[in-house]
């Protein structure tokens, strides 16, 4: 059996702010080593329930976070940037399950580090329905038929998960008291907990399949008009609504696509 595993930053337990986040930043070294603690929990959980193909995807910032020399043997890693699937690179129907650890709610809400991939983006909407990291990523999953069984991260981005995907586990290792603090677990406890929820997750599989519509309208509101201009670069889009770029995709896997070049161009703007 198959478990693909993406791994973002944010919602690891212990990690309130960008310190540990940012690799510039005095306490981003910590951030990597608890980072992959929680990886190798997920990886074991897995074998014990009899997963013997096993992919990690590194999902945050530059995508090589994770310490390849502190990973569990048994499990292969996806590191590094540019990847043409960003977050959800090497996910496909070969897999039985996809679990998502370290996640975090999206732009404009409550939550610890909130925001959708770039600090850039205002809003995500598919077919108008506003979505963020978490929702984008598995309507991919869904649209190679895998079910995400499992998020972990804070409080916040396990009530957005369960909204969009019935019956999905949820791993809460800290809990938000602002955007930039947080109640945090011990190791101990949030280990238990994740090992726990991810057991459960493995035995029973019953988180429903996030099906993407078939025609996908995906637009994007960026925080400036230059942003915007950027973005608009990409073939297929324009600007609509000020600062909204809109673009009409074939399917979610090029929508996605389309998200990331845009996302990536709009960080040129010079003044934010």
């Amino acid at each position: 059996m198959k478990l693909w595993i993406s791994v973002d930053m944010e919602g690891i337990n212990g990690l309130p702010d960008d310190t540990f986040v940012d690799s510039s930043m005095r306490n981003y070294t910590r951030g990597q080593k608890i980072m992959t603690e929680e990886t190798n929990w997920v990886v074991e959980e897995a074998l014990k329930a009899g997963y013997d193909d096993i992919i990690v995807n590194d999902s945050h910032s530059k995508m090589n976070n994770i310490l390849i020399e502190n990973l569990h043997e048994e499990a292969r890693l996806i590191t590094g940037d540019v990847k043409p699937f960003s977050m959800v690179q090497g996910l496909d129907s070969s897999a039985d399950a996809a679990i998502f650890i370290g996640y975090h709610s999206r732009a404009g809400q409550p939550g610890v580090m909130s925001h959708s991939m770039t600090s850039g983006v205002r809003n995500f909407y598919i077919n108008d329905m506003v979505i963020g990291e978490f929702g984008l990523n598995a309507y991919v999953a869904g649209a190679y038929g895998v079910p995400v069984i499992l998020v972990s991260g804070d409080d916040y981005i396990a009530r957005e998960a369960k909204e969009l995907i019935p019956g999905i586990e949820t791993a809460v290792v800290k809990e938000a008291v602002s955007r930039s603090s947080a109640v945090a677990l011990s190791k101990s406890k949030a280990e238990k907990i994740i090992r726990e929820k991810v057991a459960l997750s493995l035995k029973h599989k019953e988180a429903a399949v996030l099906v993407p519509p078939e025609k996908t309208v995906l637009k994007i509101e960026f925080c400036n008009y230059g942003q915007a201009e950027w973005a608009a670069l990409v073939p297929k889009t324009k600007i609509i609504e000020e600062t909204t770029v809109i673009f009409e995709a074939e399917n979610i896997l090029e929508a996605y696509q389309a998200m990331v070049a845009m996302t990536e161009l709009a960080m040129k703007c010079a003044f934010s």
